[in-house]
């Protein structure tokens, strides 16, 4: 008998690990979501307190633009998406739909990603590489 509760027991923490790594997942997505929103937003106060003296600053203001224009829509996407599956994704009839919104979010997520690569790399802030530094001084 002990060795049936063992293996019930067994099955409910394994059940209950997948919903809790499911859950810290979730938050550590969002953490981060959070993040490169605190980091564009700096990029974009940035910008505008240097204005036309940034050697790529129409650029830089149309990218870090765009980045948070698409963070905010993949959050509305995220968040619509969850009020379908507490309401309605029981329903065959929204699957379609919920795959569709989240195709789009992770397209979102994608461009929003490329996006950022080219911030960073028309950055002025960031410090030369040292070979770089000394070759400058000799």
């Amino acid at each position: 008998m002990a060795s049936v509760m063992d293996r019930v027991n067994e099955n409910e923490m394994k059940a209950m690990d997948a919903n809790r790594y499911a859950t810290k997942k979730t938050i550590a997505q969002g953490m981060l979501d959070i993040a490169l929103l605190t980091a564009n937003a700096s990029q974009l106060k940035y910008i505008l307190q240097v204005g036309e003296t940034h050697q790529f600053y129409k650029l830089m203001l149309i990218l870090i633009s765009l980045s948070i224009v698409l963070q905010v829509l993949s959050g509305v996407l995220s968040l619509s998406l969850s009020l379908l599956r507490d309401c309605r994704l029981h329903q065959p009839e929204y699957h379609q739909s919920a795959n569709i919104i989240n195709h789009v979010r992770t397209g979102f997520a994608f461009f929003t990603t490329m996006i950022n690569l080219f911030i960073s790399a028309f950055d002025n802030r960031i410090p030369p590489l040292q070979g770089e530094t000394v070759n400058k001084v000799n």
